[in-house]
């Protein structure tokens, strides 16, 4: 190894307090805040990190080369192959199994349990009470934790609540399975867009971000085609609904052995990664100037988050957009068969509008990776044409020579995915610490919990088919969602012409040294946020 210390990596063995910062930004201010030092030797570092997770590695890698191209590409390339596949199906059986009760529904299953009026959409609103209850939780385990163990557990035993659902005798029996179905799933997404942070550059998560994203409308398609391939059945020996959970919840809790088995918590301790790749693969998310993450939580920077605009513009539009979701994530089947078609033919288009999900949500991953700061204009994008989609639904007249325009304002709402994603890329991206992270990230979450949980309240049986409520309480949901990432695209670009013209240039070894030490994006005045 070189002894030659490149610019990315060079040693700042005590930070002075001029290049630290202070929460409200204001250099010179430091009757709160000791001056931070990193540990001298790796053996001091291995003892004593703060609870900093990879901050040994590190240091490391400062002692070593600088990472060559082929290199940062090989440790991609290692990194891509091993984790997105395993984010990728995770994701995917968990849309699947919580959407499980939408075929159910056109199989039966409604009636089979005696469900009537205002039941069926209770029962799919209380998977998000137990999702807003456990997801603060799970987001703590997986910082203290290996977070492949955390969510290897969490799979298995929602994978059994699938399973047992058949065993549901009466409503009570169905909201109680599905309030810890939410408990148990809602380690999934919070916990993969935390940990898409632990292994990408700020350059590469919107990609990788919208290709384990894009399960959703995998898990749409797959599930459609399911439904589709069930229709030919009978009910002999096994009703069709029982059979969607026995299939979903028999793969669930067989995945959740391989996550127990091979996700890493993160690069320092990835067994598939030469010792050499880890540092360097450390240093590499290090420049994002967020830090990976900490086994200790620190109250006073989870808290900040409680007042910070980007947290709550964040929070509001993910309300805005969940609003939508909770209505198509149980009614898309029933929606799309009220316009007149057939069951089969519901399931395949609302297949064919789940291409468009993948689609649009690829094709956004590999603009706002391509091109820089675009990633507003990108989900500004998305949102409008939701607006769009929802408006055609809202506003057209109930007639069939109407049919197929209203069905493609129904497929163009599937291009909210954009803006949902996107919008956890903002939190792993331009929010440093992981006590900020975890926390913005809950509150980002209770939002999503309270809109899908709201969402059904807006179908009502007695509007069916078209569910007029349904289609206006979208369109308000897009509309607000949009006002608040343009909000938090004009607060970033005003904060980064500020700090500029405060303190300067930022400089990246600082920016990576103050971010890989627990400091938050506030705190860390070399740090500068990517729109």
């Amino acid at each position: 190894m070189s002894s030659a210390q490149p610019q990315l990596y060079r040693q700042e063995t005590d930070v002075s307090k001029s290049d630290i910062g202070t929460i409200d930004g204001e250099k010179g201010n430091y009757d709160h805040r000791e001056t931070l030092k990193v540990p001298d030797t790796i053996a001091e570092m291995d003892e004593d990190t703060g609870g900093n997770v990879g901050i040994a590695e590190y240091e490391r890698s400062k002692q070593m080369a600088e990472i060559t191209p082929a290199q940062n590409k090989a440790i991609l390339r290692r990194i891509d192959w091993f984790i997105l596949p395993l984010f990728l199906m995770t994701q995917t059986l968990q849309y699947l199994d919580k959407t499980a009760l939408n075929y159910a529904k056109v199989f039966g299953m409604e009636k089979a349990m005696g469900l009537h009026g205002q039941q069926f959409s209770t029962a799919a609103s209380i998977f998000y009470v137990g999702y807003l209850v456990a997801q603060a939780p799970w987001a703590y385990l997986i910082g203290r934790f290996p977070a492949g163990r955390v969510l290897g557990v969490s799979t298995l035993i929602w994978g059994v609540c699938v399973i047992t659902m058949v065993e549901n005798k009466n409503y009570t029996h169905v909201l109680v399975s599905r309030f810890f179905l939410g408990v148990f799933e809602s380690s999934v997404t919070p916990g993969l867009s935390l940990m898409t942070g632990f292994w990408y550059t700020r350059e590469e998560s919107p990609l990788r971000q919208t290709i384990w994203y894009s399960a959703i409308g995998w898990g749409g398609m797959i599930g459609a085609l399911m439904a589709a391939g069930i229709q030919g059945l009978g009910d002999d020996p096994v009703p069709r609904w029982k059979l969607i959970f026995y299939i979903l919840g028999a793969i669930t809790i067989a995945w959740a052995f391989v996550l127990w088995f091979f996700l890493a918590d993160g690069p320092s301790n990835a067994k598939w990664l030469k010792a050499e790749y880890r540092s360097l693969a450390v240093a590499r998310v290090a420049k994002n100037g967020t830090g990976i993450k900490t086994t200790t939580f620190n109250v006073r920077q989870g808290l900040s988050a409680l007042y910070d605009i980007k947290a709550w513009m964040l929070s509001l539009a993910m309300f805005g957009s969940s609003v939508p979701n909770g209505i198509l994530t149980n009614f898309s089947g029933p929606i799309i068969k009220g316009l007149g078609f057939s069951t089969l033919n519901a399931a395949l288009l609302d297949c064919a509008g789940r291409s468009l999900q993948v689609i649009s949500l690829l094709i956004a991953g590999i603009l706002a990776t391509k091109f820089k700061n675009n990633r507003i204009i990108m989900v500004t994008i998305g949102n409008l044409i939701c607006v769009l989609g929802s408006g055609l639904m809202a506003f057209l007249p109930y007639e069939k020579s109407y049919t197929w325009p209203r069905l493609i304002g129904f497929w163009l709402i599937n291009c909210q995915s954009i803006g949902f994603t996107l919008g956890l890329v903002m939190i792993s991206s331009n929010f440093g610490s992981y006590s900020k992270r975890s926390v913005t990230s809950t509150m980002v979450f209770i939002c999503y919990c309270a809109g899908n949980a709201a969402g059904p309240s807006f179908v009502y049986e007695n509007q069916a088919p078209q569910y007029p409520s349904a289609a206006q309480a979208m369109l308000g949901g897009y509309v607000g969602k949009t006002i608040c990432h343009c909000i938090l695209g004009a607060y970033m670009w005003y904060e980064n012409k500020r700090r500029n013209r405060v303190y300067g240039e930022p400089d990246p070894v600082l920016a990576a040294d103050n971010g890989m030490k627990g400091m938050t994006e506030i705190e860390n005045i070399h740090f500068r946020y990517v729109l």
